[in-house]
């Protein structure tokens, strides 16, 4: 994998924290020339439900081999509850935004340039309170597939991650984040959560596997077979 990303150019958006700043050091690591861009970055700013954001910085930098986005914008409550601005920036955020981002840095992107995106297991398996965000990640499953046709030859996938360990759920208390982690291990197949490096790994070989496109990875333990 190092050989596959040495030199290579990837923007990471969403880089600041979570699993997006981890990936965006693996790469480094991996030889990689990486730039973090982010909704108040101070390093470059992308907004993904900001299309002026992203055009400035498509025209503003050089040519990315890989253009990563992590992003997303949750709105987990019951139909009842639902809000317009916050469904429509929860689609932005996987959807809408993907296509910003294709639309504004394909046409520079070199031979063997690719996209990877990040979906998630509430895709795979609805449960109340979640048909935001289920839908839309499973929208953007559908969105990788078409992307990648209309985008050939570059290459476009998505990894949809389980229950991750990655510090997204290091704001609740200790009891609450300890039961959802047990409740995620057993209903993995595996019999735990994932971790940074499960994610991260599946990530670097996705920009690197170059017969890979269309695709959405399930990085989950196999809980979505429960």
């Amino acid at each position: 994998m190092k050989q596959e990303l040495t030199g290579k150019r990837i923007l990471i958006v969403g880089g600041a924290r979570g699993i997006g700043a981890d990936l965006a050091q693996r790469a480094a690591k991996a030889g990689a020339q990486v730039t973090v861009a982010a909704r108040s970055g101070t390093e470059v700013r992308i907004d993904v439900t900001d299309e002026a954001t992203i055009e400035r910085a498509a025209a503003s930098l050089d040519a990315f081999d890989h253009v990563v986005s992590t992003a997303s914008a949750h709105h987990d409550v019951p139909v009842a509850d639902l809000e317009a601005e916050r469904i429509q920036a929860a689609f932005a955020a996987k959807v809408t935004g993907p296509l910003l981002l294709a639309k504004h840095f394909a046409p520079a992107m070199p031979e063997g340039g690719s996209f990877l995106f990040f979906s998630g297991i509430v895709g795979w398996r609805p449960k109340p309170g979640t048909v935001v965000k289920g839908t839309a990640n499973a929208a953007l499953a559908a969105l990788v597939t078409h992307l990648s046709v209309e985008l050939a030859p570059l290459r476009v996938n998505a990894i949809a991650p389980g229950i991750t360990d990655s510090g997204t759920w290091d704001r609740l208390p200790d009891e609450r984040r300890r039961a959802l982690y047990d409740g995620a291990a057993a209903a993995s197949l595996t019999g735990r959560v994932g971790t940074l490096d499960d994610v991260g790994e599946a990530a670097l070989w996705l920009l690197g596997a170059g017969w890979v496109t269309g695709e959405t990875v399930h990085v989950d333990g196999g809980s979505r077979h429960r």
